[in-house]
């Protein structure tokens, strides 16, 4: 039976919930830390020596008591409890001596041997020993969340309202009124309908979040059973094997034994210091977490490569030992919510304004001159039947579940957004810059090699093979293979050996990918690997734009597989062999020689120099990408540093920089996406501009841009030399300019000025090339500066930053940890899946647009007329307080909610973007449109219904102008109230069923109900409307046919005519907005067009 290890349940960092950027994520919590110090080995049964107890203060370093921990100073009981937990972790951590310990004694230790790795009898025992790899929850904060459910919104304003209607019923009401106390109680009751939906609304978007966080990608490569195999993060149990390259997130608290010279890791989410710490094998610092041969959970390798013993996972790490400590993030208003914030201030602004005037009309001349018109209990009902009538009470439920439908649709077709906000900025995105490997192209098992070039010759794969059949061991293509095996990064994946070669998987850059099966498909690559022994490796990055790796010979009949006859005579033992990959313009210049067809090597002389860059530049034009292969033997007797040492690096890079031997060239295919041409044209019909931003050449860049459709220019496109350096050039680019395409490369952007980034920003087509991390960068925040909105992509870990730095960061599911990381939205398929995103980006926006312009005619403006006619002029209140709260949170509350499902207009996809600065979710032409035309023709319907009933029934509207409540000399008082609540039950009506035709229209805002159907066209129905109509009218029904509710609310019945002539009266604003929207599209210039909301 296995024996436990000590204080080691450690696993990947899984959030459990939702919107980090929002602030609804649920903190693991974390477990105490196991401090016992014994250990006994099955083999050995030996114990550890105890461990010497420290102080906590002085164990844990200053930046992480003062960063990573944020405690809020202004509450001192947490304060208090905080700092206790903080030095049991610190106590916790001076016990561990995991980073002192020698490598064998680490193995020993955990029973695993690091080239085999753990068995899968082990995994499955610690799995049920230490449990999964996942952080525990802090508790719920449920108080503060229930109280939000209740008082966000309109809660309070509601609660207050009702509060005022009870105290207006008892004890100012005398006698008093069942209507008043029957008011104060659908208050009430709406107050909690109000926070159950709230509270269902965040159940339902923390679901869907929490089911896009799990579709995130998270696995780890490990050695299990003698094979590598990729595992999910909370599958990694301590004693684990796990293999970490550029890009990776830590999965756990892991002891690294094996480093590349370059390898290094980001703490900063820990530390908050932004410079990266070198990994080392051997411990550099006493305490655990300054130490470099300790990788931390949560941090990031963002160079080099590196292998280590997981020692820690879940909640025993160091992350889950901050996470306990660490505050709920705060919910922060998205840029949507504060626009929607601003309308709503701004009409309660509206409804305090009102509500003081009628205080002052009342005071200064009801109350004098007609004293038994309003009493104060009137007067207070009045009141909240003006804050009743402004507010929109329906409006956040509908934001918020518009935002939510949208970001679950979009979730399954694969597109994951890590917050809401990012729903909304789609919208608005201008300019993507897009990466080209993997995410224009195909990458990975799709590039390969399609040439290469050896002296003045060239070859196709097929041909190299055949010549090395001819020549034998002596051909110069076999040399090219070792280099092509050697010097690469990629490992075959074991489990898929037995697959054709096109078809096996590998472990990975597409790059690197490429080339491997290149030198696979001329003999073994096994052979080349078993026979030298890697010693140094710095791996490939956008700054130098080249990889290195040293060998030594494990094998003397490797000489003749790498080297020239007579370079094999010469090698020695102790020798080391220097094998270098990268770009050609950088390393050509540092050859001085080169390798023939027929093995040997050969002066790099100007002719074939020149031949070698004609044969770069005419594949780069094609949209190959090239690659140089070269090597460099180096003498035991010239190396005086151990490849374990720092300073190998720069010894390396000192010897790469002459004397390399040219071995050859490669030229891989990475063909673009099928349909990344029609993407490309989607987007750009979206007035959405599209620039390439790549590392290759300008000629490949330029070359696949234009099999992609970016640019469109077949002539010469304009480089940097058209940019003008003058204060005075124009703002824009004259429409005589000859192209509307350029191709920039990265060095040439850090020398422009602000003027010639002015002009560079308005070009349509851009490719930029050769960029590094630090120019992409300053790409996104240049046309940021620019108001533009930028979408950026990419996978690499050297995309973070920009990705960072974009509007909407975009990554896709096959990137790298950082990216993902960095990134606000994933996508899981291709990028092609940016289109739908944008759309629906663009469909929430108008959906909610559409969704105000129904609420406010009925919810708003024509609820508001008849409050202030009864005060201003003395009429009856024709639509009673009571039924205007049935109008804004019953008939017309799901109608509002169901418009966020509503299909895409066939234009969206052809309008330009959204100006967030100047496009407003409420402007004053949405604000015209509701008020000033929708509002006022069912306002002017409701009165004109209402009025001719009581004309009707004998009451002319001359007996009501100016009466302030008078009873006509020659009407029965009882007959008089009874026709006055059936004239305020026909309003009502009245606006209920116009806000069934007002909810068709506003469906769409240029197109006809005809193009865009509502039922029978699976691609713009939305069936829910029909629903949502009958709900609002069995509401209708249910208050004002119930004989309970009409004695006790004055409801009453009404007559059929009044349900048909309103049906008319919409009918006509239907056809109306037909009207003016067929305007639209004729004269889409027009004064119609101009006002168009």
């Amino acid at each position: 039976m296995e024996e436990k290890a000590p204080n080691t349940e450690a696993t990947r960092l899984r959030w459990q919930t939702i919107d980090e950027e929002s602030g609804d994520t649920e903190r693991p919590r974390l477990n105490r830390l196991n401090r016992s110090a014994s250990y006994s080995s099955q083999s050995s049964g030996r114990n550890l020596k105890a461990r010497t107890t420290v102080d906590p203060s002085l164990s844990l370093p200053i930046h992480y008591r003062t960063v990573s921990f944020e405690i809020d100073e202004a509450e001192a009981l947490h304060q208090t409890k905080a700092a206790q937990i903080k030095s049991e972790i610190a106590t916790d951590l001076s016990n561990l001596d995991w980073h002192t310990i020698t490598v064998e004694e680490l193995q020993k230790r955990w029973q695993v041997d690091a080239s085999q790795g753990l068995s899968s009898e082990q995994v499955q025992r610690r799995l049920r020993q230490y449990g999964k790899n996942s952080l525990a929850a802090l508790p719920h904060r449920w108080f503060w969340q229930i109280f939000g459910y209740f008082f966000k919104g309109f809660g309070a304003i509601l609660l207050v309202g009702c509060v005022l209607v009870f105290v207006s019923w008892k004890p100012l009401g005398q006698p008093p009124s069942q209507a008043n106390l029957a008011l104060a109680i659908v208050l009430l009751a709406v107050f909690f309908i109000q926070a159950g939906f709230n509270a269902w609304q965040d159940w339902s978007s923390s679901r869907v979040m929490a089911s896009i966080t799990a579709m995130l990608p998270e696995s780890c490569l490990v050695q299990r059973d003698g094979s590598q195999v990729t595992v999910d993060g909370p599958d990694i149990v301590p004693g684990d094997v796990v293999y970490l390259k550029a890009g990776n997130k830590l999965p756990a608290d892991v002891r690294l034994i094996e480093v590349s010279n370059d390898a290094s890791f980001d703490r900063s989410i820990l530390t908050g210091e932004s410079l990266p710490v070198h990994g080392t094998v051997d411990s550099t610092d006493d305490n655990y977490l300054e130490t470099h041969c300790i990788g931390l959970q949560g941090t990031h390798c963002v160079s080099g490569n590196a292998k280590g013993i997981v020692v820690a996972t879940a909640d025993s790490t160091v992350f889950g030992g901050i996470a306990k400590l660490t505050n709920e993030p705060k919910t922060g208003l998205t840029t949507l919510e504060k626009e929607v914030l601003r309308f709503v201030l701004l009409i309660v602004l509206i409804m305090l304004t009102m509500i003081i005037v009628v205080v002052i009309v009342w005071a200064t001349w009801l109350r004098v001159d007609h004293p038994d018109w309003i009493n104060v209990p009137t007067l207070i009902v009045d009141c909240v039947s003006v804050a009743i009538a402004f507010i929109p009470e329906g409006l956040p439920i509908a934001l918020t579940a518009s935002l939510t439908i949208t970001a679950n649709l979009m979730r399954k077709n694969k597109i994951l957004c890590k917050s809401l906000k990012t729903v909304e900025t789609l919208g608005a995105v201008s300019v993507i810059c897009s990466d080209k490997t993997g995410t224009l192209t195909r990458a990975g098992n799709k590039m390969f090699v399609t040439d290469c070039a050896m002296s003045t010759s060239t070859l196709t794969p097929e041909s190299a093979r055949d010549r090395m059949v001819m020549g034998g061991k002596a051909s110069g293509v076999h040399q090219l293979r070792a280099a092509a095996a050697l010097c690469n990064a990629a490992e075959f994946d074991a489990s898929s050996s037995t697959l054709p070669l096109n078809e096996r998987r590998i472990y990975g850059d597409a790059t690197d990918q490429a080339i491997l099966r290149f030198s696979e498909s001329l003999g073994p690559v096994s052979e080349l690997r078993q026979t030298w022994k890697m010693t140094y490796e710095l791996p490939f990055n956008s700054k130098n734009k080249f990889m290195i790796r040293t060998f030594n010979a494990a094998q003397p009949n490797g000489y003749g597989l790498a080297l020239s006859a007579a370079e094999a005579v010469q090698f020695r033992q102790s020798d080391s062999l220097l094998t270098i990959k990268g770009a050609p313009d950088i390393l050509i210049e540092r050859c001085t020689h080169t390798i023939g067809l027929d093995g040997n090597v050969e002066a790099l002389d100007d002719h074939v120099r020149r031949k070698m860059l004609d044969v770069k530049d005419r594949w780069s034009s094609e949209g190959r990408r090239v690659i140089l292969l070269a090597r460099k033997i180096l003498p035991a007797a010239e190396i005086l540093v151990h490849p374990s040492s720092r300073e190998f690096e720069s010894e390396m890079m000192t010897q790469a920089k002459t004397g390399l031997v040219l071995v050859g060239l490669v030229g891989i295919v990475d063909p673009p996406r099928e349909e990344i041409p029609d993407v490309i044209k989607t987007l750009r019909r979206a007035g959405i501009r599209i620039f390439m931003v790549t590392g290759d050449f300008g000629l490949t860049a330029l070359a696949i841009a234009r099999q992609c459709g970016i640019v469109t220019t077949e002539g010469t496109v304009d480089t940097v030399a058209s940019l003008q350096r003058s204060t005075h050039i124009a703002e824009k680019i004259p429409p005589s300019t000859p192209s509307p395409a350029i191709v920039v490369s990265g060095p040439e952007l850090m020398s422009l000025d602000d003027c010639q980034w002015d002009q560079l920003c308005q070009y349509q087509e851009i490719v930029f090339a050769r960029t590094t991390p630090e120019q992409k960068l300053r790409i996104v925040r240049e046309f940021r500066a620019r108001d533009e909105i930028v979408g950026m992509t990419g996978d690499g870990v050297n995309d973070a930053p920009s990705l960072k730095a974009a509007d909407i960061g975009i990554a896709l599911g096959s990137g790298s940890d950082i990216a993902i990381e960095a990134s606000d939205m994933v996508l899981l398929d291709s990028f092609s899946a940016v289109v739908e995103a944008v759309q629906y980006g663009r469909v929430v926006f108008d959906n909610l647009k559409k969704t105000i312009v129904y609420l406010l005619p009925a919810g708003s403006f024509s609820e508001f007329w008849p409050v202030f006619t009864n005060v201003m002029f003395g009429l009856p209140q024709v639509l009673s307080s009571f039924l205007m709260i049935i109008i804004c949170c019953f008939t017309d509350c799901a109608a509002a909610t169901v418009l966020a499902y509503e299909a895409p207009e066939a234009d969206v996809l052809l309008r330009p973007p959204r100006k967030p600065k100047r496009d407003r979710l409420v402007n004053w032409k949405l604000v015209f449109h509701a008020y000033g035309i929708l509002g006022m023709l069912e306002s002017v319907a409701s009165f004109a219904m209402a009025y001719w009933y009581l004309e009707r029934s004998g009451i002319p509207f001359s007996a009501l102008w100016f009466k302030f409540g008078a009873v006509p000399s020659n009407v029965d008082p009882d007959y008089y109230q009874a026709r006055l609540n059936e004239a305020s039950s026909i309003y009502f009506i009245n606006l209920v069923v116009m806000q069934w035709f007002n909810l068709m229209a506003v469906r769409t805002r240029r197109l006809s109900i005809f193009q865009h159907p509502p039922a029978f066209n699976k691609d713009t129905q939305n069936l829910l409307l029909f629903p949502a109509i009958a709900f609002a009218l069995c509401m209708a029904i249910f208050w004002l046919y119930v004989p309970p509710f009409q004695e006790v609310l004055d409801t009453s019945s009404v007559p059929a005519e009044h349900y048909f002539l309103p049906a008319a009266f919409g009918l006509g604003i239907l056809c109306l907005d037909e009207l003016r929207k067929a305007a639209v599209r004729r004269w889409p210039k027009g004064i119609l067009a101009r006002c168009a909301w």
